[in-house]
């Protein structure tokens, strides 16, 4: 066993930011600091020698994994209290990094955050190394994979991978974690987000296309499309994605962009060299952004025109606290969209990094009025930043840790996760309380590792034929070992789970057991094997009949049906 544990000082619940301290041996780790100004001065006054100023740093070591408000706005506080506190990033986050601070002048003040170099261990201090690892979602956003190695001789070496914020997928700036390159590793302790779930989505391009879609339909109506986002991340990905996708090329069309969205505009252009070859490769043709010459035309918004920009249709990206009654004109109706919540209806409010800082309710109650009038329509959409649940079941398959550490979600859906049969069975779960103490031994016996299950997923069809759901599947499904006894009896029972339909296989055990046979409910005058007399056990017993000794459903019919005979 060795000496291992994680504190999460903020487990990015709710609006809480994220801030974990990891102890490994002798050193302690700050992953993260995202804690807004209440909650960081906690943590000061926690590390505080009582004689009014603190002289005990918090940790050994500062890692941020990238520069979204909620992994990285206590960092500047945190500097100023311990300007000795070493804390290292990303060369391509100490160029984001001052956004979360637009009142300092870092052309005056020195970034105080050390660069490291991507894929290269580095050694922070005796025995203990650090290496970065791309994970997608935003640039310059980093998994950290920590090792140890104790000084005593033949001592075991042990590591810990924390992702911070990841997407497999690639978006339209950012390329995704490169899953094949990750399971080289096996860390100890995996420490990742759990934003989504278990809930499943539609594949990146679809969620754009239907994006769009709603746009451009919104527009042939004569609508102005507004879109609230934060200043990193969507906000760029959106304009990417209206300045690139087939829908909207050539079309003449003016999409406006206000402050401080531009600033973060200006931010992604500083890192050009950085961002992936096709972005660099369209940015060789025509400006990546602010364009007045190739149609959509995109341009910076002054705040003193935001009353007159609709006089013709357009689209509008805004900050995500703005009002929009500063947009509202009399002769042009909006349409507002504002993404889908990553969290259940019940939390109070989204994530600081998540883009809905206005909730749908509180909008559409806000401006009934303008609503009622035809001036104003609030709509949701999908554009996912981070992965859902089978994305982050299979980077947890794929690296084989001991434990499993679940942070950064709503604690209903964390528990979704940690609730999962597939990882149950082969981890160590944990999704722990802010200030919760976890304890993550390790040892060669503490947990037998069984070779992971690869997961395979079908793509069917749906149809509706009169008062009848058809689903069709591949035939490659049944080559899976559990369709047998999926199948077992040709029945199946449907129930929603959430905004899914879930399929579930009824075995002859739960058949048999049924209080109510099944050919009583089925109408009198139907002429199908649940009222055939040949039909015992789910089978067919007719030798006349092609059916002969197959399994078929209650409602299946043959040319050989034999009602049952009636006694009187």
């Amino acid at each position: 066993m060795v000496e291992l544990e994680c504190i999460p000082l903020g487990a990015g619940h709710a609006d809480e930011g994220i801030c974990l301290l990891v102890r490994m041996g002798p050193y302690r780790v700050l992953l993260d600091c995202g804690l807004k100004d209440s909650d960081l001065k906690a943590l000061l006054a926690s590390v505080d020698s009582g004689q009014g100023s603190p002289t005990k740093l918090p940790a050994d070591f500062v890692l941020c994994t990238h520069a979204h408000p909620d992994h990285a706005q206590g960092l500047l506080a945190l500097h100023q209290a311990f300007p000795a506190l070493p804390i290292y990033v990303s060369e391509v986050t100490t160029h984001l990094l001052p956004l979360n601070w637009p009142e300092v002048d870092f052309s005056k003040v020195p970034l105080f955050c050390q660069a490291l170099p991507w894929r290269s261990p580095m050694e922070l201090g005796d025995g203990l190394t650090v290496e970065l690892l791309p994970v997608g979602h935003l640039p310059g956003a980093a998994a950290f994979l920590l090792t140890y190695t104790p000084e005593l001789k033949g001592g075991r070496s042990y590591s810990l991978l924390y992702t911070g914020d990841f997407f497999l997928s690639n978006s339209r700036l950012v390329e995704g974690l490169p899953l094949g390159e990750f399971r080289q590793y096996s860390p100890d302790v995996l420490i990742l987000e759990g934003t989504f779930g278990t809930a499943r989505h539609p594949h990146r391009r679809s969620q754009e296309n239907q994006l769009a879609e709603r746009i451009i339909q919104a527009l042939s109506q004569g609508m102005s499309v507004m879109l609230p986002v934060p200043v990193l991340g969507p906000g760029q990905e959106l304009l990417m994605l209206l300045r690139s996708h087939h829908t909207f090329t050539g079309k003449d069309l003016d999409i406006w962009v206000d402050e401080p969205i531009a600033a973060g505009c200006d931010a992604y252009l500083a890192i050009l060299p950085h961002l992936p070859t096709s972005v660099q490769n369209f940015a060789q043709h025509q400006p990546l952004f602010w364009d007045q010459r190739v149609r959509p035309r995109v341009r910076r918004l002054d705040p003193a025109h935001r009353s007159t920009v609709s006089q013709s249709p357009c689209v509008v990206l805004v900050g995500k606290t703005v009002d929009p009654k500063e947009y509202l004109h009399p002769s042009r109706p909006w349409l507002v969209l504002l993404p889908q919540r990553s969290v259940p209806a019940q939390t109070p409010s989204a994530s600081a990094f998540e883009p809905l800082a206005d909730p749908l309710d509180r909008i559409t109650h806000q401006f009934q009025p303008q609503i009622q009038a035809g001036q104003l329509q609030v709509e949701t959409y999908l554009l996912a930043q981070h992965c859902d649940g089978p994305g982050t079941t299979q980077l947890i398959h794929n690296l084989r840790p001991q434990h499993v550490v679940f942070v950064h979600g709503s604690p209903t859906y964390l528990a979704d996760l940690t609730g999962l049969d597939e990882l149950n069975n082969r981890y160590h779960l944990h999704r722990p309380a802010p200030g919760t103490q976890v304890e993550l031994p390790i040892g060669e016996g503490l947990l037998q590792q069984p070779s992971p299950t690869p997961e395979t997923s079908y793509e069917g069809e749906l149809s509706e034929l009169g008062t009848v759901m058809t689903i069709s599947l591949p035939e490659a499904i049944a080559g899976d070992p559990r369709w047998q006894n999926f199948a077992d009896t040709g029945l199946i029972e449907a129930r929603w789970q959430g905004e899914e339909l879930v399929l579930r296989g009824l075995s002859q055990r739960e058949l048999l057991f049924e209080p109510v046979a099944p050919q009583t409910s089925m109408p009198t005058d139907l002429k199908g094997c649940a009222r055939c007399q040949h039909y015992r056990g789910f089978r067919c017993w007719n030798p006349a009949s092609a059916l002969f000794e197959l399994k078929v459903p209650p409602e299946g019919y043959c040319p050989e049906f034999e009602p049952f005979m009636n006694p009187d």
